[in-house]
């Protein structure tokens, strides 16, 4: 079974988060009880990725460190590197070229939180020969990339944030690639805003015929936790389930023993680093 790696892209201006965003980016931030960061690294965690690069700007890595470490108290081996500007997501294939090697590599943004059983992502991610991107239906699709499908399934076209939008299917902030995407990416000329954009490197794969597009189904909440409303929104869901259920989502000590890259031995000694609070008793519960 091939190897896969995952990135998670955590850095950019913030704008849009301004205040908030003066002193680190964004993926810092908590949604509701947790930094927005845990929500993107269990997913990976969860879908059976132990390696990880978190690139973002230089300000926020020490705090990422400090957060994560290099990753073996939770089974993994966590990287980190710099991007100095927000020049482009698929920029992140360019940074990490030596991080992903001979492996594929599954991105995901960090601002980025999905919710649900996430076999979709497992199946894809075992079964990627290219791409694999995913299609998400929402009722604003001009706010994102755009995925259009013949009438036999099949994704023809991809364009970012459509005045005219071709189908409802956007495409989340995650995505499957081979090893050749770094080279691919440094062929992209940066685009009007200056940026290496993530849809030009998709349209190589579906110019060969070689990208896969998974439509996600209605069981699975994705949720862009980039502007204040939308990490007020992301926080009252998270708060939502988690009071009703008893459960965390996101909680990355808990992924990481589900999939059993830690055993007891190694969350108690987790645990028995923790500081009293209500995050340590639910892992002790656990």
């Amino acid at each position: 079974m091939k190897n896969t790696k995952g990135i998670i892209l955590a850095g950019g201006a913030g704008t849009r988060m301004y205040p908030m965003t003066q002193l680190y980016s964004k993926q810092l931030i908590s949604v509701y009880d947790k930094p927005m960061i845990y929500y993107p690294l269990s997913t990976l965690i969860l879908s059976g990725i132990r390696e990880v690069l978190i690139i973002s700007n230089v300000e926020t890595i020490p705090y990422y460190k400090k957060l994560f470490k290099d990753g073996s108290h939770l089974g993994m081996k966590i990287e980190y590197a710099v991007q100095d500007a927000p020049k482009g997501i698929a920029e992140a294939f360019i940074i990490g070229e030596e991080f992903i090697g001979d492996d594929q590599v599954c991105l995901i943004l960090g601002d980025n939180i999905f919710y649900g059983y996430l076999d979709f992502l497992r199946y894809a991610i075992k079964e990627n020969e290219g791409a694999t991107v995913f299609g998400y239906y929402v009722k604003d699709p001009e706010r994102y990339g755009v995925v259009e499908f013949d009438e036999s399934g099949q994704a023809i076209s991809i364009e970012e944030k459509p005045k005219i939008p071709k189908s409802k299917y956007a495409v989340p902030g995650i995505y499957i690639f081979d090893n050749t995407s770094s080279a691919r990416s440094k062929k992209i000329a940066p685009s009007n805003r200056g940026e290496v954009e993530i849809t030009d490197l998709i349209k190589t794969y579906l110019s060969e015929e070689n990208l896969k597009v998974k439509k996600i189904g209605r069981g699975i909440a994705w949720l862009d936790s980039g502007t204040p409303e939308s990490l007020l929104d992301a926080s009252a869901f998270i708060a939502a389930i988690e009071q009703r259920q008893g459960l965390k989502v996101g909680c990355i000590e808990e992924s990481a023993y589900q999939m059993k890259f830690i055993d007891k031995k190694g969350m108690d000694q987790i645990i028995e680093e923790m500081p009293n609070s209500y995050y340590r008793d639910y892992l002790k519960g656990l």
